[in-house]
């Protein structure tokens, strides 16, 4: 089985509030992920959070079982993938799917073509790209964990990836929620306004 990771632990500066909480299409941001990476093949769930972790589990009554909090959130994004994978139980999960707060606009059958082309392909990495830009989420394979404990956190987990090219098998998606960005209120409203 896979564990979906949302990382939600930034600090929204350019958002000006929570991203997790921010409303799309009647419900928050990462209430949509948790929705859409409900899967046979998903057996775990981890939420990390960090800046306004206490707002955003209270606000969308989170499972405490699912919330991991990255202290060390200001380092950014692979320091969450790492707390992340540091609170799965070890053996267990054959990779994660890796979601990102701030790339919300994708959908459960998204989901559900990535998972069954990881398990189909035998590959370490699988990702969407829209219109050939690679995009989120992304499947790391389990046999790759040490190799992101061990990454860089200038580059992150695309030091990971760079280092696999021949291990990554891209799926062509027509769905552009892959590579947007939400992050801030413009880019949002831009979104929505072409939705």
């Amino acid at each position: 089985m896979l564990a979906a990771v949302i990382l939600a632990a930034g600090e929204s500066r350019r958002m000006g509030s929570p991203k997790a909480l921010v409303d799309y299409q009647g419900r928050p941001f990462l209430e949509h992920l948790l929705e859409v990476t409900r899967h046979p093949k998903i057996g775990l769930t981890r939420v990390v959070l960090g800046a306004n972790a206490e707002e955003i589990a209270t606000a969308l009554k989170l499972d405490p079982a699912t919330v991991v909090i990255n202290p060390q959130w200001e380092q950014g994004q692979l320091s969450s993938i790492q707390a992340a994978l540091h609170s799965l139980p070890v053996g267990i999960t054959d990779g994660i799917l890796l979601c990102l707060v701030d790339h919300p606009l994708i959908t459960a059958a998204l989901v559900s073509e990535l998972v069954e082309k990881f398990y189909s392909a035998g590959k370490l990495i699988v990702l969407p790209t829209y219109k050939g830009k690679r995009g989120h989420p992304v499947i790391f394979s389990s046999r790759l964990y040490d190799e992101l404990l061990a990454a860089p956190l200038a580059t992150g987990a695309r030091a990971v990836v760079w280092a696999h090219t021949a291990d990554v098998l891209e799926v062509p998606t027509v769905e552009e929620g892959v590579v947007l960005n939400l992050n801030d209120p413009e880019a949002l409203l831009r979104a929505l306004g072409t939705l």
